[in-house]
């Protein structure tokens, strides 16, 4: 399994070793969790506030900075694995960016550790290029019951 960190911020500082530690650990638990084995590839990066805003407008439409995107390359669905090349390259499902600054504000709002919301973005960006989604009411409490049990396993709890 390859799961990329990187950090495209102005102050990339803000990250210790061993929190982005704890972060790939917990990509590696979700994607077992889903049953994606060892040849799968994905890029989380962590972004400011102006790139993330970028990437809203031109993808989604929205205004201003958001919490985490995911890009997707699959079309899955949730609990579905995609069948990769035998004997071939990881396969790559997709790219996630996160933006930490918005990150510790939904934090603060929230009253949970910025540990606690990073560690859901991360599982949250991750499920949403294996299928799920939290557009329909019934689909939104599948992903959050999931987000949930994925964090229990680290010791975590959704905020």
């Amino acid at each position: 399994m390859k799961i990329e960190f990187l950090d495209d911020r102005d102050d990339p500082s803000l990250s210790s070793t061993a929190e982005v530690d704890s972060l790939e650990r917990l990509a590696a638990t979700t994607l077992a969790a889903e049953g994606f084995e060892e040849d799968v590839e994905v890029a989380i990066t962590f972004v400011d506030e102006a790139p993330m805003a970028q990437l809203n407008t031109t993808h989604l439409g929205k205004p201003g900075p958001t919490d985490v995107l995911s890009f997707p390359l699959e079309d899955l669905a949730p609990g579905a694995i995609a069948e990769g090349p035998e004997g071939g390259p990881p396969r790559n499902i997709g790219d996630i960016f996160i933006c930490p600054a918005v990150v510790a504000d939904n934090a603060t709002a929230a009253a949970v550790s910025f540990e606690d919301e990073m560690a859901l973005m991360v599982v949250h960006g991750l499920l949403h290029l294996l299928g799920y989604d939290h557009i329909v009411d019934s689909e939104a409490e599948q992903m959050e019951q999931r987000e949930r049990d994925l964090l229990a396993a680290v010791g975590r709890t959704r905020p």
